[in-house]
């Protein structure tokens, strides 16, 4: 079975262990990116800087309440675009 890639975007270091437990216990292989707000989540969706190489993640998890960037500003952006 392959493993889902899944990018969690979460600032509280405890919400995102609780996250990373849950998931390491569950039946569905995955492997975990975390990044702590809106903008790094755009960046590695984007792809760009330190993220150039992160996988496209076939689940985003996102905090609602975020610094910089919040996740009902961050959401409709990541959508991707048809060509």
């Amino acid at each position: 079975m392959k493993s889902i890639e899944i990018l969690l975007v979460e600032d509280n270091p405890g919400d995102a262990d609780l996250a990373r437990e849950a998931l390491q216990t569950g039946k569905v292989r995955n492997t975990l990116h975390v990044v702590g707000d809106g903008e790094a989540a755009m960046a590695f969706l984007r792809r760009q800087g330190k993220y150039a190489a992160a996988p496209r993640p076939d689940l985003v998890l996102l905090d609602l309440n975020l610094p910089k960037k919040d996740g009902r500003r961050s959401s409709p952006k990541s959508r991707p675009t048809r060509t």
